[in-house]
């Protein structure tokens, strides 16, 4: 409910004294489509920004990329998260006999940025992982016919061998 006691408005319910309610700007004033409630930035960006909408200014990962993280100075990939320009190799490698009880991401970090074939319980598919979690992997599995965007827990995967 409207307080007029409030400096700034106060529409919703539990905004503090002097901050404006959601959708609203410095002020008061409502922010407009294509506007910043941040003085100097544009559309989607913080204060000052270089970037385009929904970026971080220019940390050492580069316009819209966290500082450290894949992509960041010195990975492969040129600092960013693009699939291979090539196709996988043509062959299908064979399912070794010894299989690891779970996969952990120190044991597959060595594949980043590389071509991996990964066997699941009902699957198997070529991949080129970009990320890997704690817990999950992400990267670019090839479907027969391009690359598309893939992530899965590592607790699925039953095997994996990188080239």
């Amino acid at each position: 409910m409207f307080n007029p006691s409030f400096p700034g408005g106060g529409f919703f319910p539990g905004t503090p004294p002097g901050f404006p309610s959601p959708g609203q700007g410095p002020g008061g004033f409502p922010n407009f489509p294509g506007t910043s409630p941040f003085p100097g930035g544009g559309p989607g960006q913080f204060p000052g920004g270089p970037g385009g909408p929904g970026q971080f200014p220019g940390g050492p990962g580069g316009p819209g990329q966290f500082p450290g993280g894949p992509g960041g100075p010195g990975s492969p990939g040129g600092g960013q998260n693009v699939p291979p320009s090539s196709p996988p190799p043509s062959f299908t490698p064979q399912l070794q006999q010894f299989q690891p009880k779970a996969i952990d991401p120190g044991a597959i970090r060595g594949c980043l940025f590389r071509f991996t074939y990964v066997w699941l319980e009902r699957d198997a598919f070529w991949f080129y992982p970009t990320f890997i979690g704690r817990r999950s992997i992400s990267g670019f599995r090839w479907n027969g016919f391009r690359w598309v965007i893939f992530g899965i827990d590592l607790n699925r995967i039953v095997s994996f061998q990188c080239f």
